[in-house]
């Protein structure tokens, strides 16, 4: 407690600190609520994961230019209340965005208060999810300067996570390759026309914009009354095709089982959270998008949910050097999941891309 009290003491917040204590359930960084003694005001303040978030620098120089521009946004849309629908960072006493101890990165947010958010994915809150995170896109169309940098150098960029699991089918440094030669080859089948987005991008067709990363429903606030205030969770904020972030809440939403489900009876695709997430974030996003990304929307749902099992599989024949697993068997479980999941996508394929032609 001493420690960290000691830690808050070198950003710009005015009072005494009373209470730091865990806060949250992220599993990246360490993260703790720090309250003031005679004060209202509550801030949230974080250990960075330096062994994911390598260039701290570049990681919180991109937050502070995308808070900056969705205030610039909103104050010019008229909206009031703005402190609770964009994230406020707090400077360190000699005005950095983060403070490094000789160890450890720390970085310090105002508490947005009274807000909440939610874990339970249901048509109602995929419809919230959709146009927050196409409204998230929206606002940052227009971010001017340089790109913005990338805090996990190709995230989801395809035709890198190929040639990882290449590199895994080749080395099969674990001796497994034998029992999931049939995995390989439906992977392999596939590859061409999941590299489609990075060749479309090298011939101008398809641009890069500003995507989340992480599309999730609990990456976003609500106030009391259950209306959506902002995205949160900026770390993995960056350029990117819009369906690869279309396509993670898919993933993970949309999945009627767990992401290592061990009956894979479970495991199918749920159109109702498709068709309520589309229509949210179409309202929000479609007067931005070219026709081709529009088109592209369905693909991102296959694309993201191909490239977590190439990551799963590429861990299983590595013999599990990356996932954190509770079995010798969870990463072949978890791809075998994950494939169930891209068969059940395909099948309803159709009928996402005549969804998408009827709502635009």
């Amino acid at each position: 407690m001493n420690e960290l009290k000691a830690i808050t003491s070198n950003f710009q917040i005015v009072g005494v600190t009373n209470t730091i204590t865990p806060f949250g359930e992220g599993m990246i960084n360490s993260t703790y609520l720090v309250t003031l003694k005679d004060a209202k005001t509550e801030y949230v303040l974080q250990k960075i994961n330096h062994n994911i978030f390598k260039d701290v620098d570049m990681l919180q120089n991109n937050i502070k230019r995308i808070t900056d521009h969705i205030r610039h946004k909103l104050i010019e849309a008229g909206e009031t209340d703005i402190d609770r629908k964009s994230l406020t960072l707090v400077p360190t006493t000699d005005g950095k965005l983060y403070y490094f101890d000789g160890e450890n990165y720390w970085r310090m947010t105002v508490l947005i208060a009274d807000s909440k958010t939610y874990e339970a994915v249901t048509p109602e809150y995929a419809y919230y999810a959709g146009k927050a995170f196409g409204n998230f896109q929206f606002m940052l169309a227009d971010l001017p300067g340089e790109p913005l940098g990338e805090t996990i150098p190709n995230f989801h960029n395809m035709e890198f996570r190929l040639m990882q699991f290449r590199e895994a089918v080749s080395a099969n440094a674990a001796g497994r390759l034998s029992e999931v030669s049939g995995l390989v080859a439906e992977i392999e089948k596939r590859a061409d026309q999941m590299c489609q987005c990075e060749r479309l991008y090298r011939e101008g067709k398809l641009p890069k914009r500003i995507n989340h990363c992480d599309t999730k429903v609990n990456n976003m606030l609500f106030d009391t009354d259950g209306k959506v205030l902002c995205v949160i969770d900026l770390d993995t904020a960056m350029p990117g095709f819009v369906m690869s972030d279309f396509g993670d809440f898919m993933r993970t939403a949309g999945n009627t089982g767990k992401e290592d489900d061990s009956d894979l009876n479970n495991v199918t695709f749920n159109m109702e959270i498709f068709k309520s997430y589309t229509k949210g974030y179409l309202e929000s996003a479609r007067n931005f998008l070219t026709p081709l990304e529009i088109e592209l929307l369905p693909f991102g749902a296959r694309l993201l949910t191909y490239m977590q099992l190439t990551r799963f599989l590429a861990d299983y024949l590595n013999g599990d050097t990356y996932y954190k697993i509770n079995s010798p068997f969870h990463n072949l479980q978890r791809s075998k999941a994950q494939f169930k999941l891209l068969e059940s996508i395909e099948a309803n394929y159709t009928d996402m891309q005549n969804f998408i032609k009827t709502t635009v």
